[in-house]
Order: C-alpha cells, then structure tokens, then sequence
C-alpha cells in the first residue's frame, strides 16, 4: 500500500469515527495530492512527492499556528496543533539536531570546505543526503556554525 492509498483509507475511517480535525487534516493531504494527479496527469503520485506534499502542508500550520498564538487566538492554534500532529504521523522520524550536525562535518571534509563561501557547495549534497529528515533550516544554520 502506497502513501496515496494510505491516506484515502485513512481518510475513510476518519468520515466514518467521525473524527474532525484528522479529517480535516486528510482532506488537506488529499486536495493537495489531487492538484498533482491533475499537473502530472498520473493517477498514482509517488511516495517521495507525497512526503514533500506532506511536509509542505505541516510546516504550513506549524507556521500557522505560531501566528495564532502571537495573536492570542489558543483556540485556533490548537486546531491547527492536532491537525500537525496527525499529519507528521505521515512523515519519516526527523533526525535531531547531533544527527544532523554529524552528516555536516561529515560533508564538509568530504568536499574540504573551509570557509563560510563554500555553503553553496554543501547544501545541494547534504540537502540530497538529508532529503527530509531534516529542516532546510536546520540544515543551513548547522553548515554555517561549522563553517565559522
């Protein structure tokens, strides 16, 4: 069973318990799924584009919810809180930041950068390595500590 299938029958069990905001969560996954089938024009999407849909649409309401709390709106923030947690069910275990920090050194006296000009040619390598076990932030802010 493929992440797509997964999804549409998850999305099934939340209609029929009549869980709201998983519900809400899978339609997201859903649309956004659909909108690919129609660019790409294959009805199968595969796996690795529907993690980055995933994980595009988690970074979304994890960004949506900061703004929620800033603006003092808990009710909302939590909303968009459940919906992350039951779409980050969906995405590969994230790395920590030790982890993280050792695939970067590791990179880094692979290709013998020195200074803080030679992150061009780190991220597309580690950016490939990583490949979404990681934030891109993360990722960026780890290089340059190194490189410093």
């Amino acid at each position: 069973m493929n992440l797509q299938e997964k999804i549409d029958h998850d999305l099934k069990d939340a209609i029929k318990a009549k869980e709201t905001d998983k519900l809400a969560a899978l339609r997201a996954v859903k649309a956004a799924i659909m909108l690919e089938v129609t660019k790409k024009g294959n009805p199968i999407v595969p796996d690795d584009i529907s993690l980055k849909i995933i994980s595009r649409l988690v970074k979304q309401r994890r960004d949506s919810a900061i703004i929620f709390v800033e603006q003092n709106r808990k009710d909302l923030a939590d909303e968009e809180m459940s919906q992350l947690a039951y779409l980050e069910s969906y995405l590969p275990r994230m790395m920590g930041e030790e982890a993280v920090r050792k695939v970067v050194k590791e990179v880094i006296s692979q290709i013998s950068a020195s200074s803080i000009s030679d992150i061009g040619k780190c991220m597309p390598i580690l950016i490939a390595r990583i490949n979404g076990k990681a934030e891109g932030a993360l990722i960026s802010k780890l290089v340059k500590e190194e490189l410093s």
